[in-house]
């Protein structure tokens, strides 16, 4: 088994802390893992984006040119990395942020996603990135839900562990959300 995905987005939207709760969920798992993140140069409103790689195999690289999955928070990263997903591979995006009308590749299964509404919805918008990976581990099955949920405690900073409920609420909604995609 062998899965990669990008995750992209503004610097404040959750990519690198999503990127490491999947990281953590597949370390969980006895997976072999990789997690590389990359910021731009400014933080909060600048460009995020990690890479994380999960298999039961040794893994030969954390860098990933082409990936198989993309989960991709606003325009300007799916223009930069919707060419580069693999033929047949997964792309699941914001469409709060994201127009459908302009996602112009027809050869990989594109998901769109309402995150930012749903988030709202559920009382706190900050949660997009939660749904997006709750929909994402849905998707793929690369690990459990409860193996992601279990992990939350592991990569969200001491301060913030009481909001661990409304993440793990955020999570089933994106899990839902596939179950009753199409």
């Amino acid at each position: 088994m062998y899965y990669d995905v990008i995750i992209a987005g503004f610097g404040g939207q959750g990519v690198i802390l999503i990127g490491n709760l999947l990281a953590y969920a597949g370390m969980k798992k006895g997976y072999n893992v990789t997690f590389f993140p990359s910021y731009g140069v400014e933080m909060r409103g600048g460009t995020a984006n990690c890479t994380v790689v999960i298999s039961d195999e040794e893994i030969g690289s954390p860098i990933v040119g082409h990936p198989k999955s993309l989960i991709i928070m606003n325009k300007p990263s799916m223009d930069k990395f919707l060419p580069r997903v693999e033929k047949n591979g997964l792309v699941l995006y914001n469409s709060s942020l994201i127009d459908n009308s302009t996602v112009t590749r027809n050869d990989v299964e594109l998901i769109a996603i309402p995150a930012n509404e749903m988030a709202i919805e559920s009382g706190n918008p900050r949660l997009a990135n939660m749904i997006m990976i709750g929909a994402y581990i849905e998707k793929t099955k690369i690990v459990d839900e409860d193996t992601l949920k279990n992990s939350l405690e592991n990569v969200i900073s001491e301060r913030n562990l009481k909001y661990i409920p409304d993440n793990i609420k955020a999570i089933d909604k994106g899990i839902e959300f596939i179950k009753n995609y199409k």
